[in-house]
Parts: structure tokens; C-alpha cells; sequence
């Protein structure tokens, strides 16, 4: 399971560039997007689709070739596979077949996002994605502010604001973390209460790039 940029070509690990040499395969989620990194690095190797659709099925074609004594690498478009990705279906469909799974990490839009929060919470709650319904999103970001760690959640450009409404209006002082295109070009980090975090975002004419947020828990509010 190897973790690739979640932006920056130059964050991938030697290590990963040597697995995707050494493997007789590579299974990804977009064989477009992982064609595009290998050449990049000047590596050819065959490429298996393994998406969130298909994941089932070419877990098992995947474990034939493992069976037949093959070497096979895993990656999604970006970050760690089966973090928000594909790859958990592969991952227990393989070890069930008596196949050791190997860990190749590397970037995630978690690990970045809390790294530059500057938050005091000693407990994290991972979620992801949320609900795009809106009702079903409330009642999760209610349960998580009820629960009073601090979490993490994925965002589309589509729905970032609908999202920041919910949480100001649930919690309008409670701090929140804006990461935007992480280790991209136009990377951007913005941080203040729900409430100020909501009208940045409402005053722009326009909202780009995959998004990250961090919302600190009850203790942060203590310190």
C-alpha cells in the first residue's frame, strides 16, 4: 500500500519510487493519474484498475496474480490508500488469501492539516467525507462536536461553504482550520472562529481546490 503526493511531486518517498520499481504490477484507483507519476519518475510497469466501483472484482483478479507469485504495489490518485481512497476491500481480500500487506507511507491531507493547526487536542477523530446530504451531514457534525475531540473532514469546492454553515451555526466561536490545496501551487491555510472562517469563504467570487479542515475540540477552548 503506497502512499503518493497529495500535491507536490517532490513529497513521494524513496522508498515508494523504489517499491513501484521492484513490483511485477501496480494497482491504482485512476490509471491515467498514477500513468502520469510514474512517468514523471521515468518508471513503466503494467497497471490494473482497482476503483471504489470495481474494487470487489479487481481485488480478486489481484489476488490471482498474487497467488501466482507476483508482486503488486497499490496506490490511490493521492495520499494513503484506504484513508478517504479505495484500498480496504483489497487490503482484507488479500490478507484473507494468507498475502502479507506492507505499508509504504507517506503524505495525507490528515497528517497536514494538523500539522500546521497549532490545536493542543491529544485526541483526533478522523471522518473524512461527510454526508453531501444536508441533513444527514448535521446530524454527524453534531454527534462529533458532542463527542468534543477535535476532527478532521474532507471537502469539495462544491460544498465547503454549505459545510461552514453547519458548523458555525452549530458552534459559531469554535476554531477552525482551512487547508486548501495542500503543498500545491496555491496552497492556503485559514484559521479563526466558525463564524469568521464562513464569511471569508462567502465573500469569494469563486472557490477552488480540494479542502481539509480542522476543528479543534472542547479542551482546546480550556487551555
Amino acid at each position: 500500500m503506497v502512499a503518493t503526493p497529495i500535491g507536490n511531486l517532490g513529497d513521494i518517498s524513496f522508498r515508494a519510487l523504489q517499491t513501484f520499481k521492484d513490483v511485477d504490477y501496480i494497482a491504482c484507483e485512476d490509471t491515467r493519474r498514477t500513468r502520469a507519476l510514474l512517468t514523471h519518475y521515468e518508471i513503466s510497469k503494467p497497471l490494473l484498475s482497482c476503483r471504489a466501483v470495481n474494487e470487489g472484482s479487481a481485488a480478486e483478479k489481484i489476488v490471482k496474480l498474487l497467488d501466482e507469485g507476483n508482486n503488486i504495489a497499490y496506490s490511490s490518485d493521492a495520499g494513503t490508500p484506504a484513508v478517504s481512497d479505495p484500498g480496504s476491500i483489497l487490503v482484507r481480500t488479500a490478507r484473507e488469501a494468507g498475502h502479507k500487506i506492507v505499508p509504504i507511507p507517506g503524505a495525507s491531507a490528515f497528517g497536514a492539516i494538523i500539522s500546521v493547526a497549532g490545536a493542543y487536542d491529544k485526541t483526533v477523530v478522523f471522518e473524512g467525507f461527510l454526508s453531501p446530504k444536508g441533513g444527514k451531514r448535521k446530524k454527524r457534525l453534531q454527534e462529533l462536536f458532542d463527542f468534543g475531540a477535535g476532527f478532521v473532514l474532507y471537502e469539495s469546492p462544491y460544498r465547503i461553504v454549505k459545510l461552514l454553515t453547519d458548523i458555525a451555526e452549530i458552534d459559531s466561536i469554535r476554531e477552525v482550520v482551512i487547508g486548501r490545496e495542500l503543498t500545491k501551487l496555491h496552497e492556503e491555510v485559514v484559521k479563526g472562529s466558525a463564524s469568521e472562517v464562513l464569511q471569508n469563504f462567502k465573500q469569494r467570487s469563486s472557490i477552488k481546490g480540494e479542502f481539509a479542515v480542522f476543528v479543534t475540540g472542547k479542551s482546546f477552548l480550556t487551555e
